[in-house]
């Protein structure tokens, strides 16, 4: 074995590690702005797509900008939620408006469609795997962050911030958003996790 080479248990170490945290700090150690967007292009370039087709597209909001954005769900929100119900869900906002970051997710529909014309017989079956390879993106990139020490939580606010978020950071019109990934540092343990026993989710057949 190389000295670049590592095993399948230090990967799978990793993945049990990733867990969902919140809330979550300012404080991301001496992980730089650098790095970060560094880990993030890594991963895009690297992800695997359907024929290759490479429809995911990021932005990385730090600082401000992340702020930003929860101020943007947060007045989203507010337009619907019963004026009675709202400090729950202010509380929730401000929660991930104290993070670092937060990554969002998108497809690009011009390379969906592209790929749907190109080989038509599969066109009913481009959109399902640009979300899979979006997911891939998604699970990639919190391992990762995990992998820094850093804590990540998932949300899903899409499509009701669409449009307030395409027009703050001249998102291209065919990038259809599909989640955000908060991250920062961990302030605490995440909560309990159960598993369903695997013996009613896993099969095999034959040796090798």
């Amino acid at each position: 074995m190389s000295s670049t080479q590592i095993s399948a248990n230090a990967v799978l170490d990793l993945i049990k590690q990733r867990r969902t945290y919140y809330p979550l700090s300012k404080d991301l150690g001496s992980l730089t702005t650098e790095r970060i967007n560094e880990i993030v292009k890594e991963a895009l370039q690297h992800v695997p797509s359907s024929f290759n087709s490479q429809s995911n597209r990021v932005v990385v909001l730090l600082g401000a900008e992340h702020e930003k954005l929860w101020d943007i769900t947060t007045e989203t929100l507010k337009a619907i939620v019963p004026e009675d119900s709202f400090a729950s869900t202010a509380g929730k906002m401000a929660m991930f408006k104290g993070a670092a970051g937060t990554i969002l997710f998108f497809e690009d529909e011009t390379v969906v469609k592209g790929m749907q014309e190109q080989f038509a017989v599969y066109a009913d079956r481009f959109p399902v795997w640009a979300v899979q390879s979006d997911a891939m993106l998604q699970h990639t990139l919190w391992v990762a962050l995990e992998a820094e020490g850093l804590g990540a939580n998932l949300q899903h606010y899409n499509p009701l911030i669409d449009a307030k978020v395409a027009e703050t950071w001249s998102i291209p019109e065919s990038w259809k958003l599909n989640a955000q990934l908060v991250f920062g540092g961990k302030t605490g343990d995440a909560g309990e996790k159960a598993f369903g026993p695997v013996e009613e989710k896993f099969k095999t057949f034959g040796s090798a």
